[in-house]
């Protein structure tokens, strides 16, 4: 009799939040378009670090769990840090997506989730860092910019690079129409990126990120 195959269980993902969930849009999408199996990951939770915001009802309207951590529930920062490493962890999540999530994240989180943990950025890192990457790209004047989906680091954007897309700047563009086309291009790579990801594994050697 022949063996069956053996079809691996889609990794657990549990997807951090912000504000509007644009791109936690875009992967709810795709995983119920394409099956959990056939993606290969499923959202098995998401957290935010404030209530009443768009992207925790989108999570709610799919029938996911959500979860909030908000910092001035704290003492420290250190404390919300462990605090939000063990909301996430509750879940068991084989990756961690920052899909907008505008906190950094500290020792305690990255021990437990660094080289799990995918975030986005809209410019070409390692241009053009921190919080206005389309902004900073503008008044520099270059020609191209576009979006990075990488792992986070205990640096702000510096952690291994996993893909990029490139976007021109035109002349008529200022911050939010470039911003705009900036995010039509990060929501489709880091849902790429996050399957397959998910899909084949990886490894990362150095600065470099492998997918097989």
């Amino acid at each position: 009799m022949a063996k069956s195959a053996v079809v691996a269980r889609p990794k657990r993902l549990v997807v951090l939040v912000s504000g509007s969930g644009t791109n936690l849009q875009a992967l709810i999408d795709t995983i119920r378009a394409e099956g959990a199996e056939g993606y290969g990951a499923e959202i098995v939770a998401v957290g935010a670090d404030r209530d009443g915001i768009a992207g925790l009802e989108r999570a709610e309207r799919a029938g996911i769990p959500t979860f909030v951590c908000r910092v001035k529930d704290h003492a420290t920062r250190d404390e919300w840090d462990a605090a939000l490493a063990a909301a996430t962890d509750a879940h068991g999540p084989d990756l961690v997506v920052s899909a907008g999530f505008m906190k950094i994240v500290g020792k305690e989180f990255l021990a437990r989730f660094g080289g799990r943990f995918v975030n986005t950025h809209p410019a070409l890192l390692p241009s053009f860092p921190g919080a206005h990457g389309a902004r900073d790209a503008l008044a520099y004047g270059v020609k191209v910019t576009g979006c990075t989906v990488h792992f986070v680091d205990d640096g702000v954007d510096t952690g291994p690079i996993i893909a990029q897309g490139v976007v021109e700047v035109r002349d008529e563009d200022d911050e939010s129409a470039l911003h705009e086309r900036i995010k039509e291009v990060e929501r489709t790579l880091l849902v790429d990126v996050v399957g397959r990801l998910a899909r084949h594994g990886y490894r990362i050697e150095g600065r470099k990120v492998l997918i097989p």
